[in-house]
């Protein structure tokens, strides 16, 4: 009997241990929140603060009205009946600002950046950024500021010239590589996709599957989607694409996702392949998501910078946005740029 228990004693020891570490993957998993879901994250409250906020985080409720029946009325003047006698546009656009010299949009239908300003714990707030304190992107670095007049030299609204052959360097269409990533239907309008992911002026819905392994999140706008690998390590530094390697895993209830190796054009403007954006993602008790970020990219800026904003659940599916079908648009500028430089050559 005595060398019977004995010999059971570690048995019973074993099993104990293994119904410990039952019990509390069971408790673990139990505290993972399911993040599955659609949200709309479209709101009136901008990503940079306006600078006549200064450091005030915090909008009044007055405030907040005051914005939200502004843009209210600048939607309903835009979608008033068009006068059928008018005149037609100049050709190529009376070169006002806008769309094709102002010839594009014909009313505010496709516009959806929602209806009014988020609150925070009930106040409604002056901007998604919250660091640094005035809620603005930080100052450049000598390099940043350097890449972007580099930049700015390139953009120059269409005069009907071309104007790059004149000044005999590389101009801003001289092949589809060239143009901006959105543009040739890459990537969303700024970063929606991101990493970070920033509101737009529509197509805000967002879809999360969430599975043991992964969380992808299909992102509305020009259809990307995120692919989140969990419990896992970045892949080589060599091995870079646009949204960047993103890797998540658990703090408790919250999803900290860590993204690195973007290509040397990531979505966020102005950032580097050196780009690193941590991201948190808690979800509320009504369904609401918390979402927030981190972005640091030292020879851009000369802080990090990020923010928080809340992405409220919808019953409202993901539009399909199939942009690269039926559009005529790169191949256009290109043939147009063509037929300019033409006739700068004669």
């Amino acid at each position: 009997m005595f060398n019977l228990h004995k010999k059971a004693a570690p048995l019973a020891i074993a099993a104990c241990a293994f119904a410990f570490v039952q019990t509390a993957t069971a408790q673990s998993a139990q505290q993972i929140p399911d993040l599955s879901g659609t949200y709309d994250v479209a709101t009136l409250t901008p990503l940079e603060r306006p600078k006549a906020f200064a450091n005030e985080l915090y909008l009044s409720r007055e405030d907040a009205e005051k914005i939200r029946a502004a843009d209210a009325a600048r939607k309903a003047e835009t979608n008033e009946l068009s006068d059928p006698n008018r005149e037609a546009p100049p050709a190529g656009g009376d070169g006002s600002p806008g769309a094709a010299g102002n010839v594009g949009g014909y009313n505010a239908f496709w516009i959806d950046n929602g209806n009014d300003s988020f609150a925070v714990d009930g106040k409604f707030r002056t901007s998604i950024l919250t660091q640094p304190q005035n809620g603005r992107r930080p100052a450049l670095t000598t390099a940043g500021q350097k890449a972007r007049m580099e930049r700015v030299r390139n953009y120059r609204p269409n005069q009907g010239s071309a104007w790059w052959v004149k000044e005999d360097r590389q101009g801003p269409y001289d092949n589809m590589e060239l143009r901006p990533l959105a543009e040739r239907c890459i990537l969303g309008f700024g970063p929606v996709a991101g990493p970070p992911m920033f509101p737009a002026l529509y197509n805000n819905v967002k879809r999360i599957v969430q599975t043991d392994e992964h969380v992808m999140i299909l992102v509305e706008m020009v259809h990307d989607a995120r692919v989140i690998r969990l419990n896992s390590e970045h892949r080589p530094s060599h091995i870079k694409t646009w949204m960047g390697d993103s890797i998540g895993h658990w703090e408790g209830d919250t999803l900290v996702v860590d993204t690195t190796n973007f290509t040397a054009q990531p979505a966020l403007y102005g950032a580097t392949e050196n780009l690193h954006v941590v991201e948190r993602f808690k979800k509320q008790q009504d369904g609401t998501l918390n979402y927030s970020f981190v972005v640091n990219d030292a020879t851009v800026w000369q802080t990090p910078w990020g923010g928080d904003y809340p992405w409220p659940k919808t019953n409202d599916k993901v539009y399909e946005y199939a942009c690269h079908e039926g559009n005529y648009a790169l191949g256009n500028i290109m043939r147009g740029a063509r037929l300019l430089e033409q006739d700068a050559q004669q």
